[in-house]
Parts: structure tokens; sequence; C-alpha cells
């Protein structure tokens, strides 16, 4: 008896006495507790602190259209200072594929990279500055991901994907009771596969003694580490059956292997501008190619430099806005997800009015990202713009309101983790746990048809 037919009889044959699930026009089997909007969910974090007013306010030029309606061209100010970038692989800025909040808002806690994505990533602000050695304390997307849905999936479905290391690994999982490792996601950094540490350690043939065998044991320890770890008390590492351990290795070495052709990291036509977020997103397409997950988070950051340089930081968001428009691409490309896939877009944080005291070559001033913890907006408003982010969600007619710009003050950071939930059917069992707020009570639903 084919599968479909025999859930289809069971259900039927205990009708009165439990609740029948539910059979998608997709096949996939899911509780009656909560039926999915779609089967994927990609959020992409454009992170690094970007300010407002350089991205969907910016009046006089539009340095991001692959994302963004509006102005085509950048300020003779500026213009001349970007490295020049193919054409956009879309017919249209995202925007039009969705719903752009131009007013949202990270409303409280430090504005540091760290705090930001972990806000992002749990549902829950953290006022207080983080132990970047250790992992959330609150539940993460992936842990509530692959602890609640129906079917449980494997941690194959579930991806986070960051240009750097450091203590981003970290939040791949968290050490709240009831979850941690056994839920988390599968982590990669693709730009440590690509540097030559990468390469020297996994890559070449040559012999390696002293400081560079040190090196490369470190290298093969932090590959195997993150794939072939076992549960025991939480902290142990993410968790992969042995089967999917050895998938994963073959996709690393393959992805080594394509690092080290040219032709594949000129896939976009980019190669002498390609930075690290590019580098991000096009490894990402190669997870979505691949594995067609279920919930997929990808960062970029090197927006970060405007710490110190702002037209490498005017630069660097050209770049993220063209990948964001190849990650869109690809998801439609790829039959297992188009047409089926939520993609969220939104900085962690933003940046301040006013900059600090660096210059770059142009003449251009620096800017930080310094807001007090003051979730009532009351202080100092060149502070407070680090508060200020957009968020844009893109995906099908039927699921996500086309074309739709809402410029009132509507939406926060910590709404994009239950919006994810309530996509891909869970959120009712997990609504205002941790604190998290309640899907009904978010005003980022407004996006959705």
């Amino acid at each position: 008896m084919r599968r479909r037919e025999f859930i289809k009889k069971s259900a039927a044959a205990t009708a009165g006495m439990i609740m029948a699930p539910y059979i998608l026009p997709s096949g996939r089997l899911f509780a009656a507790s909560g039926l999915r909007k779609v089967n994927h969910v990609v959020f992409c974090l454009y992170a690094g602190g970007v300010r407002n007013l350089d991205s969907i306010h910016m009046n006089d030029g539009n340095l991001m259209t692959n994302l963004l309606s509006g102005g085509t061209s950048v300020s003779p100010d500026i213009a001349g200072r970007m490295e020049p970038l193919p054409p956009s692989p879309l017919p249209m800025p995202l925007q039009n594929y969705g719903t752009l909040f131009k007013e949202f808002r990270y409303r409280s806690g430090p504005t540091g990279h760290y705090n930001g994505h972990t806000v992002a990533l749990t549902g829950n602000y953290v006022d207080v500055d983080l132990n970047i050695r250790e992992h959330p304390q609150k539940p993460t997307i992936f842990e509530y991901y692959r602890k609640h849905n129906s079917p449980q999936q494997s941690a194959l479905k579930s991806w986070w994907v960051s240009n750097t290391l450091g203590p981003y690994p970290a939040l791949n999982y968290s050490t709240a009771a009831g979850y941690g490792a056994q839920y988390g996601a599968n982590f990669i950094s693709p730009t440590s596969l690509i540097s030559q540490q990468g390469f020297d350690a996994l890559g070449n043939p040559r012999t390696f003694s002293g400081a560079e065998e040190n090196a490369k044991n470190e290298m093969h320890r932090f590959v195997n580490g993150m794939f072939g770890k076992s549960y025991v008390d939480g902290t142990a590492g993410i968790v992969n059956s042995e089967a999917d351990r050895i998938v994963l290795q073959q996709f690393i070495s393959d992805l080594f292997t394509k690092a080290q052709n040219p032709s594949f990291r000129n896939s976009w036509g980019a190669a002498t501008v390609m930075n690290n977020d590019m580098y991000n997103i096009l490894f990402a397409q190669e997870i979505i190619k691949t594995f067609e997950p279920e919930l997929l988070v990808v960062n970029m950051q090197d927006v970060d430099i405007c710490h110190f340089n702002f037209t490498d930081y005017a630069n660097n968001l050209r770049k993220a806005d063209f990948a964001v428009a190849h990650l869109w691409k690809t998801i439609q490309d790829t039959p297992g997800m188009a047409n089926d896939t939520v993609l969220i877009v939104a900085p962690e944080h933003g940046r301040n009015f006013y900059p600090n005291t660096s210059v770059d070559a142009y003449g251009r001033y620096a800017i930080d990202h310094t807001a007090p913890n003051d979730p009532n907006f009351n202080g100092d408003p060149n502070l407070q713009m680090a508060r200020e982010i957009f968020c844009l969600v893109a995906g099908p007619p039927n699921v996500v309101v086309q074309g739709q710009v809402i410029n009132t003050l509507m939406g926060e950071s910590t709404e994009i983790v239950p919006a994810i939930a309530e996509l891909l059917g869970f959120e009712n069992l997990i609504s205002g746990s941790n604190g998290m707020k309640r899907w009904i009570n978010c005003q980022m639903q407004a996006a959705f048809v």
C-alpha cells in the first residue's frame, strides 16, 4: 500500500479517537498542531551594522539596487570609488517579491554584533553584554525547529553559515534546559575553507612540520568537530548520525575542491571584487543545491569596516546586496525550494548618525554603533539610530504580500523567530516560551497573506 493511502486510511479509522494529521499537497505529513505556510525558510542577516540612512533611506543614490527599488545610480560623490559589479541576476528588485518594512527596530540591549545575532536567532532581547565563549541561554530557532517540527528532521536540513569564526559557531544551539546540541544546526564558515590556512590544512600535499603541522591539526580538528561529535551533556557539540557525518565530510571535501577552482570562485562573473560576504553566500548556495534545507540562516558582516572606512562600507553594502540577489535566484532555480521558500533579510542593528574621528582615504568619516540600553528610545537620537533597521520578506505570492512597503514604525528583531516558526508550522508549540514574543502579537504578520 502506498504511504499516502496508508496514512489517509489510518486517519479515517481512528476518527473520533485522535485528531487526524494533515497531509499537504507536497506530500509531507504535519501534525495537526500547526500547518506550514512553506517548507523552507532562509534568513539572511545583512549584518555588520547597516545604517538605514545608507540603505532604505538613501536619498542621493541607491547602494542596494538588487534589493531596493528607487534610484539606480550611486551619488557622484561616491560612485567613482565603487568597484564595478555585474548586472543583477534578478529581473526586478527583491522588494517586489514581497514586503519591505522600512522602520524595523532592534529595540533593547547593547548594539554589539554578537548581541544582535543572538537576539535575531533566539527571539529574545539580551540586556547585558554576553560572554562570547558561551552558547546563548535561550533556545535558538535551530533548536525550536529540530525539536518541535513534525516530522523531526536531521541537522542536514538545518544550517548556520557565518563568514567569520570567533564566537559565532556558538549560535547553533543554546544551553537552555530541554534543548541543546542534540537539536543544533550544522555550522560552516566558508571563508575558513578558502583561506590560506584552510588550503594548507586540507589541500596542500606537502609535508608539514612545527607550527605548520599544528595549524593543520587545528583545522583538521575544527572540521571534524563540526560534524563528528556525540551528544553527552549538552556541551559536546552538534549531533549528526554516522551516515550524515559521512555525507557532510564528503560535502566539505567537495566544497574545498571547488574552492580551489577559479571558475567556481568566479561563478557570478565578479572574481575581482569577491569579498567574504559574497563567498559566504556562494557557499550557502551549494548547501541549498545539495541539501534543500528547511531552515538556513546565513550572515554577512564585511560592512563592519565602517568603524574605520566609510567608502569601503558603502562598497561592501553593494556587494552584500548583489550576493543576496544571487541567493534568491538560486532558491528559485532549485526545484525543491522554488516557490516554496520565504527569504527574510534584516540587519542585526544599525549605526549612529554622527561619525567618529576616523577618516578614510577619500575624506569620509567612519561611523560606530553605540546606542545606550534604552528600550523607550529616550536617549540621544544620534545613538538611537543604531537601533533602526529594516526587514525585507520575500516569498511566494500565496504566502507573502507582493510589492508592499510599510513606512510606519512596525516590527522588531524579536519577531523574526516566531515568524519563522509560524511559517514552518510549529509556532503554537513555542509561543511565549522562554519569554519569546507570541506570533499573535507580532506586527510582522502584516507581510503574510
